[in-house]
């Protein structure tokens, strides 16, 4: 019976260092600010996080707060909607390009 419940246990640990890498990887694999907005209007929110995470720490140069990547993911997810070219990467998002295809 010990077996069997250290077995469980190392498989739980297992599954959860699984998942806490996942975001590393994830973030590893993420294109950031080169994300054209066709695929990330597509992303999930963890992934839509991950993504501005990734492009604010390229713009800033240093992780950013919680508040600007809220506030970013809003404005990105309004202009990406919008977009007149869906390939647009997200760090060119902006207002003219809702009218101009890029």
């Amino acid at each position: 019976m010990n077996a069997t419940k250290a077995r469980t246990g190392l498989m739980i640990a297992a599954a959860a260092l699984a998942l806490a890498g996942c975001t590393e990887i994830e973030q590893a694999l993420n294109k950031g600010g080169d994300t054209p907005c066709r695929e990330y209007v597509q992303q999930d929110q963890q992934t839509k996080r991950v993504t501005i995470t990734k492009f604010l720490e390229e713009q800033l140069g240093r992780e950013p707060t919680g508040t600007n990547v809220d506030l970013s993911m809003a404005a990105v997810d309004g202009l990406c909607s919008v977009q007149a070219n869906a390939d647009t990467p997200i760090e060119r998002a902006d207002v003219a390009g809702i009218f101009i295809r890029k």
